[in-house]
């Protein structure tokens, strides 16, 4: 049990390190790890408990709050907050001094990813495969879209702006930093964060609780009911979501496309070895699953 919650707690730490890095989802990193539809319905479970004790309906509340899977969300949460609080600096510094280099690390991350969350659709057919192409060059044309700088938003701004980003952290390929880079908005909640600002981060983290109640909902409800389109839909999100990875120039910060410039050669290395990790810690996970079951 031990070992267990420790385990996820680690899990949490690299959902909470993506997450930081405008281009890399956390939901991208809970479908490598094989926890992504358990998360997603445990959140599902505690929001639509949230709606009883709104309508003061402790029984249903009391029941759904017993079915959670506490054991893996308390240590999620846990990591996600460890690794938000002290690697966000030591992430944005790495991406400020090696932005090539570290855009060649998350573009071979996600493009392995979507690699697993394909081998996770039962009948990959044409349609699933119609659905990740239409979604893959929609999320690549929306992703050239980029917003300047908001300086002293509001809290209401600030609000919208958790609400927003949430939603998108616990969908694989859609980075959360990356749409707060799209508002204006991610300086200002990395200082936040850098600074302890409480009133900015109680008010951002206020939206980002009542947006996944809400969100986390739905997608529950879409892949309890259209398992094989959704997940063709996240991995067409994944694809698209390469451009804003795409390491020339500029890194992920730049949606700009360009010709490999300097030392090419480091992001292209870097790439490939984290693609090879992704794609070893899958074939690791998939033969203790069939050893467990055997």
């Amino acid at each position: 049990m031990r070992m267990a919650f420790l385990a996820n707690i680690l899990r949490g730490v690299f959902m909470g390190s993506a997450d930081v890095v405008p281009g890399v989802s956390g939901g991208t990193i809970a479908v490598l790890l094989g926890i992504y539809e358990r998360l997603i319905a445990a959140i599902s479970l505690a929001a639509k408990a949230c709606g009883n004790l709104l309508r003061l309906d402790l029984r249903s509340a009391a029941a759904r709050l017993r079915a959670v899977e506490w054991g893996l969300v308390l240590p999620l949460v846990i990591g996600i907050a460890v690794a938000i609080f002290t690697l966000a600096r030591v992430i944005t510094r790495l991406l400020d001094d090696y932005p090539e280099a570290m855009a060649g690390v998350f573009t071979g991350l996600v493009a392995s990813s979507a690699w697993v969350a394909w081998r996770m659709i039962r009948s990959p057919d044409a349609t699933a495969a119609v659905t990740t192409a239409l979604v893959g060059i929609a999320a690549f044309l929306l992703l050239g879209i980029s917003g300047g700088a908001v300086t002293d938003p509001s809290a209401l701004v600030i609000f919208g702006a958790g609400a927003i980003a949430i939603c998108a952290m616990i969908l694989p390929g859609v980075s959360g930093s990356f749409l707060l880079l799209m508002l204006g908005m991610y300086d200002v909640v990395i200082t936040a964060v850098d600074e302890r600002d409480v009133f900015v981060l109680g008010v951002f983290a206020l939206g980002a609780v009542v947006g996944l109640a809400l969100f986390s909902q739905v997608l529950d409800w879409a892949l309890s009911r259209h398992h094989d389109i959704v997940l063709a839909a996240m991995v067409g999100l994944m694809i698209g979501s390469l451009r804003v990875l795409w390491p020339w120039p500029g890194g992920v910060e730049d949606t700009g496309l360009g010709a490999p410039t300097g030392t090419w050669w480091i992001p292209v290395i870097l790439g490939v070895i984290a693609a090879l990790v992704v794609v070893g810690i899958t074939r690791v996970f998939e033969w203790r699953v069939r050893a467990a079951a055997g």
